[in-house]
């Protein structure tokens, strides 16, 4: 058989192969900017020029939870001993906003000197791929997970225990892992109980499951707030953003507002001022 007439046949070998080859990852020294997002499929580093953040001023009701989270952010960014961190509570509670906010303080403080990257919970399977660019990258790193939780069938919470405490390697001393769930040992109590009934040992089977919330030295309890702490919060916004309207106008709106959502949160807060600013005319910036 001819040369010409293997050709067509080679090729497809070729092309089958080369998808089979595992995925190039797109390595980043991390000197683009302060923020990134970490993507599976390809492998890379996506650099974000502006985080959508609150002013960590502007969070309100939780003052304690802001300032442990800064204390043990700070001692991170200075080179010493600090905890990964579990945010859990209810939606809406400022979770999330005290991430980057705190990320933001830090380097406001001391620009350049902490970056936040960003790994969807999906995409944890990669997570030792991303964890060797960030050590070899030097730079003192925020690996974050928002609303991190875990489902019946789902292992990926075997290589995050790994990666977290215990495992050979463990996690590179430039890097701290913080997370967000509405769960407070990222399962759910369905699939716990399941082990349990399940297990020779019913004990060490729920032991298993909330072991990985115990990776996790520092835990931040988030609550929904009274409506003194939800007035406190809009009065905040409508003064930083200048919106120029007095207090015993927007307060029966406000009112309003928790009402049709049935809660009162951060999150409700910021919505109820947008959708004031824009009644207003007025732009948040």
């Amino acid at each position: 058989m001819g040369v010409s007439k293997l050709l067509p046949t080679l090729t497809r070998i070729a092309e089958a192969l080369d998808r089979l080859a595992p995925t190039a990852v797109k390595v980043s020294d991390l000197k683009e900017t302060d923020a990134y997002v970490w993507h599976a499929d390809p492998m890379g580093l996506e650099p974000v020029e502006r985080v959508n953040r609150v002013d960590f001023d502007l969070l309100c009701g939780i003052h304690s939870q802001k300032e442990q989270l800064l204390e043990n952010t700070k001692r991170f960014a200075n080179g010493l001993p600090a905890n990964n961190a579990l945010l859990w509570g209810a939606k809406g509670t400022g979770k999330s906003s005290i991430v980057k906010a705190v990320h933001d303080r830090i380097n406001t403080e001391m620009p350049g000197s902490l970056k936040l990257v960003e790994i969807h919970r999906e995409d944890i399977p990669t997570l030792p791929s991303l964890l060797s660019i960030l050590k070899k990258s030097k730079k003192q790193c925020i690996l974050f997970c928002d609303d991190l939780s875990f489902d019946a069938q789902d292992d990926a919470y075997k290589s995050l225990k790994a990666v977290l405490e215990g495992g050979i390697e463990g996690r590179p001393d430039n890097v701290i892992f913080y997370a967000t769930s509405n769960r407070r040992h990222l399962m759910a109590r369905d699939m716990i109980e399941n082990e349990r009934s399940t297990a020779i040992n019913p004990s060490e089977a729920i032991e298993e499951n909330v072991s990985l919330s115990d990776r996790f030295g520092l835990w931040l309890g988030f609550h929904n707030c009274n409506q003194d702490t939800y007035f406190e919060m809009i009065r905040g916004y409508v003064e930083a953003y200048n919106l120029g309207v007095n207090e015993e106008e927007w307060k029966p709106k406000a009112i309003e507002w928790t009402v049709t959502r049935g809660a009162r949160s951060g999150r409700v807060a910021w919505q109820f001022v947008q959708d004031l600013a824009g009644s207003l005319g007025k732009h948040l910036r």
